[in-house]
């Protein structure tokens, strides 16, 4: 069944931020993950707080987003987001 990541991310070093996309692209890929939605505009309809930036990638499964998370081929992406941005990321199954 498929996984999705889903990342809410404020960015406060955005020339950092794009170095992270730039090695966090490569990680996910590796992983066999697809972005479906990578900092579009994003409009809040209810609830709060309003996300500054949202990032939607679909995974084979909830193990394989586990181990893309704690891989080492992300953890230096990982190094660089967390000094650049504030983050929450959580996982959701799919529908099959």
């Amino acid at each position: 069944m498929p996984a999705y990541l889903i990342a809410e991310v404020d960015v406060h070093d955005p020339a950092a931020y794009e170095a992270y996309k730039a090695r966090a692209a490569a990680a996910v890929a590796q992983y066999g993950g697809v972005y479906i939605a990578r900092g579009g505009e994003a409009e809040l309809l209810e609830g709060w707080p309003a996300p500054r930036r949202v990032v939607i990638i679909r995974f084979p499964d909830r193990a394989t987003v586990k181990a893309w998370h704690a891989s080492p081929e992300y953890s230096e992406a990982r190094a660089i987001r967390e000094r650049a941005a504030t983050s929450r990321f959580q996982v959701v199954d799919g529908l099959e």
